[in-house]
């Protein structure tokens, strides 16, 4: 079964959704972390709730939400904000008989992959990481053309909401430079990291997988596919994989 959430994050709405198993409580759970918007969103796109049900059907409890700015949520997007909504849901988690606190997991995506090494290098309540197409840093973001129209660009992707926001747009441009999941890898040790990458991918590439690999400290391990698919959620092998590892390294 399913059951929407919302949570109340500094005023802003964080809309969410926790799929339960069929099985005795408390469950193993995921929380999973979507990357940064690249087009309009699309309320029809079923690809997070198909992933949550697919994990969920392997007995785990799993939770799918919108960062600030995105999807159903409030807010504008700002990545800084990122960090506090996945502690925010976190806290949310912990305080659910359903979630069996010894094996709480994150999986993230690209950006979302990023924070959730940011966030777990801080948070000891996070039992391992799973992290797919993740940034070694999101600099590049920032970087990616006059410091206006990167602004103008997610305001046209529907995640940038408010005329007076951001107040300041170098601020908000140095989040992404402040996001460096290679500052922080290394602190997810002694839990276990897995990192998955596509060997061609064009969005982020396959060296930051190399980088995060070489910076990490054990348990690690490193998966590289041969594809250039930069969504790794659509990717049924990097799927399979997840699952493996989810349920051999995080179940008790």
């Amino acid at each position: 079964m399913n059951k929407p959430i919302a949570l109340n994050v500094e005023g802003i709405t964080i809309s969410g959704q926790l799929y339960l198993p069929h099985s005795q409580v408390p469950y193993p759970t995921v929380c999973v972390c979507h990357g940064i918007p690249n087009r309009v969103h699309d309320p029809a796109d079923r690809g997070y709730p198909a992933l949550a049900e697919r994990i969920c059907r392997e007995g785990f409890a799993v939770l799918i939400f919108n960062f600030r700015g995105t999807g159903d949520s409030g807010g504008n997007f700002d990545i800084l904000g990122w960090p506090r909504d996945l502690k925010a849901v976190i806290d949310y988690l912990w305080t659910l008989s359903e979630v069996d606190k010894s094996h709480l997991s994150l999986l993230g995506y690209s950006g979302g992959a990023a924070v959730s090494i940011y966030v777990a290098a801080q948070d000891k309540r996070i039992s391992c990481v799973a992290a797919c197409a993740c940034p070694a840093e999101l600099g590049f973001v920032a970087e990616a053309g006059e410091p206006q129209a990167v602004v103008e660009h997610f305001r046209s992707l529907g995640v940038i909401r408010d005329e007076g926001f951001p107040h300041s747009v170098e601020e908000w441009l140095d989040g992404f430079r402040l996001i460096r999941a290679i500052d922080h890898v290394a602190r997810i040790a002694p839990r276990p990291l897995l990192l998955v990458h596509n060997r061609r991918d064009e969005v982020v590439a396959v060296s930051h997988a190399h980088r995060l690999y070489a910076r990490a400290r054990e348990p690690k391990e490193l998966v590289i596919l041969d594809g250039a698919e930069h969504a790794l959620r659509q990717d049924e092998q990097a799927t399979s994989i997840v699952i493996g590892w989810l349920k051999s390294r995080c179940r008790g």
